[in-house]
């Protein structure tokens, strides 16, 4: 760690997680950043697993980038358009480094539109690979005697942290874009982009460009993953029938929702509520 405080444990909402009965998660330990690198990073996040059967984990993944260091990768993940898997096994572990909007253009160097639906190798990524060897031994070197201590973790997200602390100040559109995001999670009513550009002070075809470089996809997408997020949330936790979880989300019908679900899940939003652990009314 550099000067400023340790990070501590958190426990986010988990909503961008296909997880169920058929697709438990492996223990995931959180961490929350440093005070002076909450502009470029959301969370850290320490999947660790042992597993006698491949397992595939899916998400819908938030609008970042992210850095995974892992006993056998290390890589740059532009923002996913659809579902993202992976499939885990055997032991293993992984150090991740879900960014803030802003942080991705600032640690790739250039747009993310250019990264979107796939990942660049950390070697390729920073210059001359003596950076990247540097943070990757870092972080297998704490990770190596036990991917369970809290305390391996700790020194793990020290070298991301120091790496990390190079990218700073964050620049006036990684501000907003940050700003942009947070605002439209908590407006779950906010379902047009004219609304976010009006909030945004932008022109649409502002606003186009500013989420394009730093998210890598359109405004259009950004409310239509929100929405995903809050029908997950939704899902978990049961909240009425699915003809409800629809119309709380804005939908005209629930078969315009299922269309939704189904498009970028690949199963129905009734087939995902049936395999949560507790079964929720459906409509």
């Amino acid at each position: 760690m550099t000067e400023q405080a340790a990070p501590h444990p958190v426990d986010p909402i988990d909503r961008a997680h296909l997880t169920g009965v058929s697709r438990p998660s492996p223990p995931i330990h959180r961490y929350a950043p440093s005070a002076h690198l909450t502009e470029l990073v959301d969370r850290y996040w320490i999947p660790v697993w042992s597993l006698a059967e491949p397992s595939t984990q899916s998400t819908l993944q938030h609008p970042v980038c992210l850095v995974v260091v892992s006993d056998t990768y290390a890589r740059f993940y532009g923002v996913s358009r659809g579902r993202s898997s992976v499939t885990l096994e055997g032991d293993g572990w992984a150090v991740g480094t879900m960014l803030r909007p802003a942080a991705g253009r600032l640690v790739l160097g250039r747009s993310v539109a250019e990264v979107t639906d796939t990942w660049v190798d950390l070697g390729d990524l920073l210059a001359g690979g003596r950076a990247e060897r540097a943070l990757v031994h870092g972080i297998r070197t704490a990770m190596a005697a036990d991917p369970h201590d809290p305390g391996a973790h700790l020194a793990a997200i020290s070298h991301v942290e120091a790496w990390l602390a190079t990218h700073l100040p964050v620049d006036a559109p990684g501000r907003l874009v940050n700003r942009l995001v947070a605002w439209l999670g908590d407006h779950p009513e906010v379902t047009r982009v004219d609304e976010l550009a009006r909030e945004a002070g932008l022109s649409e075809r502002s606003l186009q460009r500013l989420v394009e470089q730093r998210i890598g996809l359109s405004p259009k997408w950004l409310l239509q993953r929100r929405r995903l997020h809050d029908a997950v949330e939704a899902l978990k936790a049961g909240r009425g029938t699915l003809a409800e979880v629809a119309a709380d989300l804005g939908y005209a019908d629930q078969a315009h929702f299922t269309h939704d679900f189904r498009t970028v899940t690949g199963m129905t939003p009734g087939e995902y509520l049936k395999d949560q652990p507790v079964r929720a009314p459906r409509g």
